[in-house]
């Protein structure tokens, strides 16, 4: 069962990603080391299989 978009999003804050906004149903997530992620999608949506991979990947290149 997928994730859904809220779940991806409080990963990311827990990881110390910071939301700098975006347009319409996008989210720019920001990381002190430079790292960046873009969701899209409504929050009580399902995310995509590529959304969760994606998170997956920046929030591993943020641990030591």
């Amino acid at each position: 069962m997928p994730k859904k978009i809220r779940e991806l999003i409080t990963e990311l804050e827990r990881a110390g990603f910071v939301n700098r906004g975006g347009r319409g149903s996008h989210r720019n997530f920001v990381h002190p080391l430079g790292l960046r992620v873009t969701l899209s999608g409504q929050p009580g949506a399902d995310a995509h299989h590529y959304q969760e991979k994606e998170v997956r990947k920046k929030i591993e290149l943020t641990r030591p």
